[in-house]
């Protein structure tokens, strides 16, 4: 099979959305977060949004915004799902890497749990708040777990999300220098709605489903949920966009999931 194959399915379902992005407003947004840094983010909404996710890559997070609104990279999940995001009345903000760390290594392992990461998306989702007075979750995939986690467990007011989707979550130490598992960290003091998503057939080894409940133990029990998915199809490297990490061939189904538990949980 063609490693180009994966890539026309999700180009496929985007046009699938329904052209979502003719109907919907696009735009570059460059944040000043820090002294002398700026936060690079595409911002797409729908007509009326019902609520904003912040998305977090994984990877190095190297998304490679262009002016233009294009990206260098769309492969990760929650990249090329954006417009499906926005079918179901989301408005997207989509994190670039900031100005300080735009050479490689990108975001490391240390910098996504850094306070100056976490500085960086409470800023964003203070924008968020500002410009459309509705609740702010932030979504992470793969290592984009690790920077949603942590900056759920220190950010405050009105830099602070109102609810935390965490997918393919980093549940064992890898290459990445200083990255924790997730469920090692401050996650007892989230006061907000965690969602976690993970492929029952994930062979990354930074992300096995076997660790998933140390994960769920230490979240809110009351306010939390997992949900397990089988099938799809996997191609690459088992930590790659496309394979069963990445949720692919089910997007639509892992996106409705993410939506409905939303819309489930209104601030």
């Amino acid at each position: 099979m063609s490693r180009r194959l994966p890539w026309l399915a999700a180009l496929a379902s985007l046009l699938a959305a329904g052209a979502c992005f003719g109907q919907a407003a696009q735009v570059v947004v460059d944040l000043r977060t820090r002294p002398g840094v700026k936060e690079r983010m595409l911002v797409v909404e729908p007509g009326k949004p019902s609520a904003v996710l912040v998305l977090m890559a994984g990877g190095n997070g190297h998304i490679g915004i262009y002016d233009n609104g294009g990206l260098r990279s769309e492969g990760n999940f929650l990249v090329r799902s954006r417009a499906l995001f926005v079918q179901r009345g989301a408005a997207v903000l989509l994190l670039d890497v900031p100005s300080d760390h735009d050479r490689p290594p990108y975001l490391s392992g240390e910098f996504r749990e850094s306070d100056e990461h976490a500085a960086d998306i409470g800023a964003a989702i203070a924008w968020a708040r500002a410009r459309w007075g509705l609740p702010v979750w932030l979504v992470g995939t793969s290592r984009g777990t690790q920077s949603a986690a942590y900056a759920a467990t220190v950010l405050t007011g009105a830099s602070a999300p109102d609810g935390l989707v965490l997918s393919s979550t980093i549940l064992a130490e890898g290459r990445m220098p200083a990255a924790r598992p997730v469920q090692e960290m401050a996650l007892e003091k989230l006061r907000v709605p965690v969602l976690v998503l993970h492929h029952g057939e994930d062979q990354c080894p930074v992300t096995p489903p076997s660790l998933l409940p140390a994960l769920m133990a230490k979240l809110p029990p009351a306010t939390s949920r997992l949900i397990t998915y089988q099938g799809g199809h996997a191609s690459g490297a088992a930590c790659d966009a496309f394979a069963f990490h990445g949720y692919n061939g089910i997007e639509d189904q892992v996106v409705a999931d993410i939506a409905a538990f939303v819309a489930a949980h209104p601030r």
